[in-house]
């Protein structure tokens, strides 16, 4: 077994990663039409990822791969009011939005023999929003002489609103 990892049965997304980031920004969100006080978090963002096997060197990703490109999203939202901040000024800043436009941006830069899981976002303690993004039809094992189902619904974009 040395230098060889043997199968184990499993033939999909064996490996999962995960890397973390925090960042401090403020933002006022919008609730039933209200605008609460302005206030910051000190946001945590857990990024995970999966693949079904290991490259030559048995790695699934190279996690400094996936924190560069984390690093560059968050970037823009370090020390700032996201509701000043594309695409916040014109999106309800909530956890929820955050990861999701995180996860959006995030599966453009992750290589592609990896796919995106989840986006995890904590802007306070015990209070956290996930976003998982769709798993693409091409991804699923089906049986065999099945006909895949596709979901047709509203984009996954962030839709903007004004207030």
């Amino acid at each position: 077994m040395v230098g060889s990892l043997r199968g184990s049965g499993y033939t999909r997304n064996m490996f999962e990663l995960e890397v973390r980031r925090t960042f401090s920004a403020a933002h006022a969100i919008i609730i039933r039409g209200e605008r609460e006080p302005l206030h910051g978090h000190d946001w945590q963002v857990e990024l995970t990822v999966r693949a079904a096997d290991l490259d030559g060197d048995f790695l699934a990703c190279d996690f400094h791969a996936l924190e560069s490109s984390l690093e560059e999203v968050l970037a823009p939202f370090i020390s700032r009011n996201l509701n000043e901040t594309p695409p916040f000024d014109e999106v309800n800043p909530t956890a929820e939005a955050v990861a999701h436009f995180i996860a959006e941006e995030m599966t453009i830069r992750i290589p592609t023999r990896v796919e995106l899981c989840s986006v995890r976002v904590t802007e306070a303690p015990g209070c956290a929003a996930r976003f998982i993004p769709s798993v693409k039809p091409s991804l699923v094992a089906l049986p065999p002489n099945s006909q895949p189902s596709v979901h047709v619904g509203n984009s996954s974009r962030l839709e903007r609103t004004k207030s």
